[in-house]
């Protein structure tokens, strides 16, 4: 990876962890999902035009099929996401979600697109596995601790990602579509495609609007602002580096939930985390 590439994962690592603590404090359900993709087509319409008028870039039957299916792809990590908050704690989820995800996603670049990282690389996938494992502590406890509905709603969360991460690889790398016009066209999608449920929550709606609007506003423009940067990385970058890359907001999401949240078992969490960061090291440089 350049260093350029390196410095764009990085910086989107700290505003995905800033937006995951935005969210983590609504709890909210559809109603503020469909706000906040609501917000963001709105929000980057206007760059969205401006990078059609400059770069005029062809979209083909492909890239609007690989469009489509990011829309639901992503709908369905939101969802997961928000589920996996109201269950449990960010420290918990988070970490899992984020872990989960490089480690799928590096596998998935193996097969998918002949990617060939190092042992050193493979190992460090390993350890943010563990990681993951030490954080929810003895499995055994999971279901008594009342955290088993989280750890599979962050399982799930992490799947999607590393399915999302390999689709959109393919449309910004092979395909060229610009990152943000790619991203806009996934937040337009969203939009449209939540709206029959979330119109349905018209007093909710209403009331996030009223009493969570500097979240809303926040998730909206920093979600897509973290995704950019990481697939304007994707489009010059592996995937086996890039997405290991991104989860050094893992530990800058345990030390926000345990921190700012206030959450309990900060030191194993934190430990935890650290372990997984020590991984996708390992993974960034093998």
């Amino acid at each position: 990876m350049t260093g350029i590439a390196v410095g764009l994962v990085l910086f989107s690592a700290f505003i995905h962890a800033t937006w995951n603590l935005l969210a983590k404090r609504v709890e909210g359900g559809t109603a503020f999902l469909w706000l906040v993709y609501l917000t963001s087509a709105t929000v980057y319409s206007p760059l969205a035009l401006a990078v059609i008028l400059v770069a005029h870039p062809v979209v083909g039957a492909a890239g609007i099929g690989f469009m489509a299916g990011t829309v639901f792809l992503h709908t369905a990590f939101f969802a997961f996401l928000a589920a996996g908050y109201r269950a449990g704690d960010l420290s918990l989820v988070y970490p899992i979600a984020r872990s989960t995800g490089p480690f799928v996603a590096t596998i998935g670049a193996i097969v998918l697109y002949a990617e060939r990282p190092t042992y050193l690389a493979l190992a460090g996938g390993l350890a943010i596995v563990v990681g993951a494992v030490f954080l929810t502590g003895d499995p055994r406890r999971i279901r008594a601790a009342g955290s088993g509905r989280a750890v599979g709603f962050a399982l799930l969360t992490g799947l999607t990602i590393a399915t999302y991460t390999l689709w959109d690889k393919h449309a910004v790398s092979a395909l060229a579509i610009p990152p943000l016009l790619y991203d806009w066209s996934r937040n337009l999608g969203q939009t449209l495609l939540v709206a029959p449920l979330a119109l349905r929550q018209r007093e909710r709606l209403g009331l996030h609007w009223r009493v969570h609007r500097r979240e809303v506003i926040g998730v909206a423009v920093l979600s897509p602002l973290a995704y950019i940067l990481v697939l304007t990385a994707l489009s010059v970058s592996p995937v086996s580096y890039v997405a290991p890359l991104r989860e050094s907001g893992i530990l800058i999401g345990a030390l926000m939930g345990t921190r700012i949240l206030a959450e309990e078992g900060g030191r194993r969490r934190v430990v935890a985390a650290a372990t997984m960061a020590a991984g996708i090291v390992a993974l960034a440089v093998g």
